[in-house]
């Protein structure tokens, strides 16, 4: 953060982080009385006036604008929409930041597409990823090498891979493009990043982050650092999702020598609407001026209310709270390095008596008022931000007072012996002896340390190659589907993988929770999809 009342000097123009020059254009926009003769149809809402207006949406559409005169171009900008970027990399610490109007979806497809510019490049890519993640391999023909995510043992979930396992895959496979990983996982925990970082820079290929869930880290001393300053290349981030932008707006910021920033912004040009919206990118300047005006003080008010949950939480001893152990912080090994970090607004509760599982504890919360982000299994994610009050919390605090005395008569949760997937890695089967929770949709991993590489492509699948067969009669037979539980959006098979006994028991576990699963034929879980027995090898990775 820069310090209070610096300019920014951009070229021969000095920018005033007090401004938000695309924000205000559309203000302007809205307020002027000029007639419009372009799109969009409904003429600044007018067109629902014979309806008595378009309720709350009435000043969104005001400021619903096009590419006209003053309001700029995001795919070739040179005033207002330049002058925000510009703004938004100062605020960041990037070198150059773009805009994104379709989430971290359009910038993770982005910086793929980018790297991999020929089909069969090799990306080193963390094995539990968004879905977006294995979309953009699909529409690169690229071909994946997966890296096993370290695992934290008293918690069990997996965050990303360590060094070490970088390095050892960079060397079996120089020719790779780049390694992309994700920090923070869904619950809050991080690793240090600049580790990794380093280990690519030494072979000369950037590092990719998918930050969507950090867009705020750097930008408080109780947050922990961002990836770009940890050293990463190219950063997408879900400003909606912890900052203060409408929903679907992020940014994708670039730093460094190793990414070709022309390619860059052609890619971007091609996943991105050529009509972006215009209260998306507005609020993305908006977000954007609270951080670089009131800084640190941002926050203050929603830490404030994480810290009255904490004090509540601790006359509350039924629910335990994540965070790292003590003991691991500044510890050598991999258990340190599991989880080093935890995003203050992201909390994440469990009911310590094992009586309630985490969806069974979401569904309590709900009924007394209280959405939370996510659940597991264990653990319920609530998501704190900028906009939380301390009101929030008294909520959520009557809510658990209100579930501590209501009748325990919730099933246990299953026998945490059926955890995780089999694994050959040392440090996920001692993971497995202390683990005390069944299973997290976050939690999909590779047998290895790192995988052979995994080809993608968008080759349609054969409708007559493939077969539904009951879920329990899948061990050992090739998935032709993408089966994604959201949230997280972490898919637990895609087309040609190959479906494991853990796998089918997962999904079963799936099943009977109740989750939603995107891309999945059959939304019971019933039947999976897959290629017929005698089919010639099917391509992993292939679009069905």
């Amino acid at each position: 953060m820069k310090p209070e009342g610096i300019e920014v000097e951009m070229g021969k123009k000095q920018l005033e982080k007090e401004k938000a020059p695309l924000f205000e254009a559309l203000c302007q926009y809205k307020n002027g009385r000029q007639a419009s003769f372009h799109v969009p149809g409904h003429k600044k809402g007018r067109a629902y006036a014979a309806l008595g207006g378009a309720g709350f949406l009435d000043q969104v559409m005001e400021a619903d604008v096009t590419e006209i005169s003053g309001t700029d171009d995001l795919h070739h900008p040179e005033g207002v929409i330049r002058d925000a970027q510009r703004l938004a990399a100062d605020c960041f610490g990037a070198e150059e930041s773009f805009f994104l109007v379709g989430g971290s979806t359009s910038g993770n497809l982005a910086m793929i597409l980018t790297v991999c510019t020929r089909p069969g490049d090799i990306l080193l890519v963390q094995r539990n990823v968004h879905k977006s993640v294995l979309n953009g391999l699909m529409l690169a023909g690229a071909r994946a090498v997966f890296l096993q995510p370290l695992v934290d043992e008293p918690s069990g979930l997996a965050t990303a891979p360590a060094a070490e396992t970088v390095t050892a895959a960079l060397a079996a496979y120089p020719e790779a493009k780049g390694v992309l990983v994700t920090m923070p996982n869904y619950y809050g925990m991080g690793t240090d990043l600049a580790p990794l970082a380093e280990a690519c820079h030494r072979h000369g290929v950037p590092l990719l982050v998918d930050e969507a869930h950090g867009a705020h880290y750097g930008q408080h001393p109780e947050l922990p650092v961002s990836a770009l300053a940890s050293g990463a290349d190219v950063v997408v981030q879900s400003t909606h999702k912890m900052l203060a932008a409408l929903t679907m707006g992020a940014m994708l910021h670039v730093q460094g020598p190793r990414v070709n920033r022309g390619l860059l912004r052609q890619r971007l040009a091609m996943v991105q609407s050529s009509s972006p919206s215009y209260p998306v990118m507005g609020s993305l300047d908006l977000a954007r001026r609270q951080l670089h005006v009131q800084g640190a003080a941002a926050f203050t008010a929603g830490l404030a209310a994480v810290e009255g949950l904490k004090r509540g939480l601790r006359e509350l001893p039924r629910f335990g709270l994540l965070q790292p152990q003590a003991q691991q912080r500044g510890a050598a090994g991999d258990a340190a390095a599991a989880y080093a970090t935890q995003d203050p607004f992201k909390v994440v509760i469990y009911d310590r008596t094992g009586v309630l599982s985490g969806y069974e504890l979401q569904r309590r919360l709900e009924a007394w008022g209280c959405v939370p982000e996510m659940s597991d299994d264990r653990y319920v994610v609530l998501l704190y931000s900028l906009g939380s009050t301390e009101e929030d919390t008294r909520h959520l605090l009557m809510a658990l007072s209100h579930i501590t005395v209501e009748k325990a008569d919730a099933q246990p949760m299953h026998s945490p012996s059926r955890v995780l997937q089999p694994q050959a890695s040392a440090h996920v089967d001692k993971a497995k002896e202390n683990l005390a929770v069944e299973f997290s949709t976050w939690n999909i991993f590779e047998p290895t340390a790192f995988s052979e590489p995994v080809p993608f492509s968008l080759t349609p699948t054969d409708p007559d190659d493939v077969e539904a067969i009951p879920l329990e009669d899948g061990s050992g037979r090739m998935a032709a589907e993408m089966v994604i539980p959201y949230p997280p959006g972490i898919p637990v098979l895609y087309p040609g993988e190959r479906v494991t006994e853990a796998t089918i028991r997962k999904l079963q576990a799936l099943a009977q929770a109740g989750a939603k699963c995107q891309g999945a034929q059959d939304p019971k879980l019933r039947t999976i999809l897959v290629y017929k027995d005698g089919d010639s090898s099917p391509d992993r990775g292939k679009l069905f």
